[in-house]
């Protein structure tokens, strides 16, 4: 029997969703005034260029919002529910303690069998879900993996700090990966450093019925902003050199999206001009894991990420947590 070459990964179809209650930094504005906190769109805007977010109704987890992304993406990509052997599921807000989401989602879609479980890397999420699917699909543990970002961040923010409840919002993003024997994810570059804990954490746990420290979310922006920015170039070039590419073959940069200043820096520091930035933040904040695939379903979907395009996927979240993905879509 001759050995074969492990096969490819490819992504063969994308979806997304967003919740209905979408909210203005007018309408985040008005609601916080209640609490005696003060903002203003001017200033949201300022200094992270975000003008909306979408948050879920009371009572939508998660796995609710992953459900109609993971539709749409297996309709895109002519694939049944019955043929998926994979769910990985990026997320920092999941239904419960356990079981996954994913596994909670595997049921929904009405499917059993195939291996199916959680991620945690916070903003990275995705990126680390789609490195662990393609390596599974290259050996051979899987054929057809549903990758998705799905979170209800707006359950862990403090609403009377105004410096992170207006950054972020809900949302799921989903691709479904699947062996190619023409290249698709072209190389994948991780990387976490765990002494920065401090600076992005959500640092309460569950003991004895009780949340024991603080289930809500704290950051330093300032610190955070200037890891982001140096790390987010690091693993970009890395990447391009695994892949033996450089910066002028990339056709489109999807970065996480939390901060359209750490998005032009990145762009810049890439050489790439700002039309081959694909920017939803602006719309959606920060959605967190779900902010990678909600953005590359939208330039899908709007005619911009087009067959055969090169495509770099990075993202950066607490632990710290960051990494890229470089794909011919």
């Amino acid at each position: 029997m001759s050995h074969k070459n492990p096969p490819y990964s490819r992504i063969l179809g994308t979806g997304s969703f967003l919740p209905p209650n979408r909210l203005t930094n007018a309408d985040l504005a008005a609601q916080l005034a209640k609490d005696g906190v003060e903002t203003s769109d001017e200033w949201i805007v300022g200094r992270t260029g975000i003008h909306a977010r979408h948050f879920a109704a009371p009572g939508v987890t998660a796995s609710d919002l992953a459900l109609p992304a993971a539709r749409a993406a297996l309709e895109a990509a002519g694939v049944a529910a019955s043929e998926i052997d994979l769910i990985i599921v990026a997320t920092s807000t999941p239904d419960m303690v356990f079981p996954s989401t994913a596994c909670l989602l595997q049921h929904k879609l009405g499917i059993a069998g195939g291996a199916a479980f959680d991620l945690q890397a916070v903003c990275s999420g995705f990126i680390y879900a789609l490195s662990v699917a393609d390596s599974m699909i290259k050996t051979g543990a899987a054929t057809k993996a549903l990758v998705i970002g799905a979170e209800v961040f707006s359950r862990i923010l403090d609403f009377k700090d105004r410096t992170t409840c207006v950054l972020f919002g809900d949302g799921a993003g989903a691709v479904v990966l699947g062996a190619s024997q023409t290249p698709g994810i072209l190389a994948t570059d991780l990387h976490a450093d765990g002494s920065h804990a401090g600076i992005l954490c959500v640092p309460g746990t569950v003991s004895g019925g009780l949340v024991l420290g603080s289930p809500l979310l704290t950051m330093d922006g300032q610190a955070v902003f200037k890891l982001a920015v140096g790390v987010l170039e690091k693993t970009a070039r890395a990447v391009l050199d695994k892949a033996g590419l450089t910066d002028a073959d990339i056709d489109w940069l999807i970065p996480h999206q939390a901060n359209l200043r750490i998005m032009h820096s990145t762009a810049k520091k890439l050489k790439l001009p700002l039309d081959k930035l694909i920017v939803t933040v602006d719309q959606h904040g920060n959605t967190s894991a779900a902010s990678i695939p909600l953005a590359l379903d939208h330039a899908v979907r709007g005619g911009q990420v087009k067959p055969g395009d090169t495509v770099m996927l990075e993202g950066v979240g607490g632990g710290f947590t960051w990494g890229a993905v470089l794909l011919n879509f």
